[in-house]
């Protein structure tokens, strides 16, 4: 049996599913692409091969055993993008939630019912139909979570909303001796540069008291203001808007000391290092021409 637990963003690491870029199927044509930074690769004849990001996901798993981390792999489905297990599903403390995806992405949750069979059932849960959540919009923060969504009442009308404010009641009844704070994030179906796709994309909490984060997510200034006010506005690293656009936000701590980051971020890395963290860099340059990068391809099961 997986004895879940999982209560923060930054506890060291025991056991992580991540995801696998083979047999990842074809570009996708432009109608069929989930998000704008895709479509913009998908059009400009730059959208990443399959050998390149394997080479990636290859070097992001070398980080975790040198870390001795036990890695999960969904099992392999042909022709079928699994990169992104963050999607998928989450585990708050000892639950595992299973998301309600976009409906065509069923089977990536299939591909890891292997992993959900070694779990205690009781221990298993999905939100109702109308509740929409994604991993992507959940971070914990000890007793606090906070949920990224899209409150615009043509939530409809976004391929690249993601999160509800069903499913942020969905959270809110499950935990009920948590913070539960939910953040209207901006979106855009056509403007990857302003489109906050999910939480992580403009925010994450790292090292010990610290964050990334980015203030132009934040539909509502206030909610900016709730996060400076948590963390203190000297302990977050603001990114600028092509600094989110490379997906800054979206590293990922194996522990409070040690955050794999994208060898390209530069300004954060040496951030990270004058502020006490041992980096691992791994080049994720073209996995993240999909809005997604190293936080979005692990879904961890088990911190200290």
């Amino acid at each position: 049996m997986i004895k879940l637990k999982v209560n923060n963003e930054t506890s060291r690491l025991r056991a992580v599913v991540l995801g696998t870029a083979i047999s990842n199927g074809p570009t996708p044509d432009e109608s069929e692409a989930y998000d704008p930074k895709s479509l913009e690769h998908i059009k400009a004849g730059t959208y990443p091969i399959e050998a390149d990001m394997v080479k990636e996901i290859q070097a992001f798993e070398d980080i975790f055993k040198k870390y001795d981390v036990k890695i999960y792999r969904p099992e392999l489905i042909k022709d079928c993008n699994q990169i992104f297990t963050r999607d998928i599903a989450f585990v708050i403390d000892d639950v595992f939630v299973k998301a309600n995806i976009l409906p065509n992405r069923e089977e990536e949750l299939e591909a890891v019912q292997y992993i959900i069979d070694q779990i205690d059932l009781k221990k298993v849960v999905r939100p109702p139909e109308e509740a929409h959540i994604e991993g992507g919009d959940v971070m914990l923060y000890n007793d606090h979570v906070f949920v990224g969504t899209y409150k615009g009442s043509d939530y409809k009308n976004y391929i690249t909303a993601r999160t509800n404010m069903a499913g942020v009641q969905f959270i809110k009844d499950l935990f009920p001796n948590k913070i539960v704070k939910e953040f209207d994030l901006v979106k855009s179906k056509i403007e990857p540069r302003d489109n906050a796709l999910h939480l992580d994309c403009c925010f994450q909490p790292i090292g010990k008291g610290k964050g990334i984060i980015y203030k132009s997510g934040f539909r509502e200034e206030s909610d900016y203001m709730y996060l400076v006010d948590l963390i203190g506005k000297e302990n977050l690293f603001h990114i600028t808007r092509d600094e989110m656009y490379n997906m800054n936000s979206n590293v990922f701590s194996i522990s409070e000391d040690v955050v794999v980051s994208e060898k390209n971020f530069t300004r954060l890395n040496t951030w990270l290092r004058d502020n006490g963290m041992t980096v691992e860099e791994v080049p994720y340059a073209e996995i993240a021409k999909q809005e997604g990068l190293l936080r979005c391809s692990t879904m961890p099961l088990i911190r200290d």
